[in-house]
């Protein structure tokens, strides 16, 4: 290597380290220090000393119960976005660009809109004398009570968070070589086969990240819970808040930081399985 071109390489290193220094100082100010504050109080009491309550009190049955709740509810909103949301971007992405980028955009749009005002348009849509129930009744059809149970905060989670699903997979499907589809369609396999032997392994990448988009906030969801669900459908991002609201931080930063590693060993084994399965086609 001549000496020209080491010097031009070390300017593009030198460059490259300058260009990546506002990304480590907002890693280390925003998402570091966050961590090791949230890490601190959670082995703290408040006095400072140290102390393994905060932690161990997670493990309690109150607590334990809140949580798996919101494991459930969330798992329930998950698969219920993956079948929605599967079908939907497969049908986007067969759709003409023009058409691909109208539908895109009404997908888009609700998101535009405030988080609260989605939440009390749900409520409107699905309390005791809201717009479903009073067109039910005009045939005669009891009134259905669905505000206030567990059945309304699966439908409040997956109203906000099916667009985090469909985005991911459409992305994913538009980049298919859907030569494929015709090379398993011309050897034979039926409907059903070509999707399960060429498109969703294909698309599997997609799907993990739209998994991961909608698991993720609907366990530590907190203000659809309290709006749809009711005081008694606490989530354990309702007692997240409930804590930081009475100034208990030790607390606070204690299940914050129980949820985060749940939520971090959970995606570690996910990506670990699908990073293995390499998005090829099945047998």
């Amino acid at each position: 290597m001549t000496k020209a071109k080491q010097v031009k390489k070390s300017n593009r290193s030198l460059l490259q380290r300058y260009a990546a220094a506002p990304h480590v100082v907002w890693s280390v100010l925003f998402v570091i220090a966050p961590l090791i504050f949230v890490a601190y109080y959670a082995f703290t009491d408040g006095d400072g000393g140290f102390t393994l309550s905060n932690v161990t009190e997670f493990f309690t049955p109150t607590y334990l119960k809140i949580f798996f709740r919101s494991l459930k509810l969330a798992f329930i909103a998950t698969l219920i976005c993956l079948l929605l949301g599967y079908p939907i971007a497969y049908f986007i992405s067969r759709c003409k660009p023009k058409t691909q980028r109208a539908l895109i955009l009404l997908l888009m749009l609700p998101m535009w809109m405030n988080f609260l005002i989605r939440t009390y348009a749900i409520m409107v849509l699905i309390q005791d004398t809201g717009i479903i129930n009073s067109f039910l009744g005009n045939f005669g059809i009891e009134p259905i009570h669905i505000l206030g149970t567990e059945t309304a905060v699966i439908i409040g989670m997956v109203y906000d968070y099916l667009p985090y699903m469909i985005l991911p997979i459409y992305s994913v499907m538009t980049k298919l070589d859907y030569r494929l589809v015709e090379a398993a369609a011309d050897l034979g396999c039926n409907g059903f086969q070509v999707l399960r032997k060429v498109i969703f392994p294909l698309s599997l990448s997609g799907v993990i990240s739209g998994v991961t988009m909608v698991l993720v906030p609907s366990i530590s969801t907190f203000y659809i819970s309290q709006k749809l669900g009711g005081i008694d459908m606490l989530m354990i991002g309702d007692v997240i808040e409930q804590q930081y609201t009475a100034s208990n931080y030790n607390m606070t930063a204690s299940l914050s930081l129980i949820l985060m590693l749940i939520l971090l060993v959970g995606l570690a084994i996910v990506n670990r399985y699908s990073d293995s399965d390499g998005g090829g086609m099945m047998p």
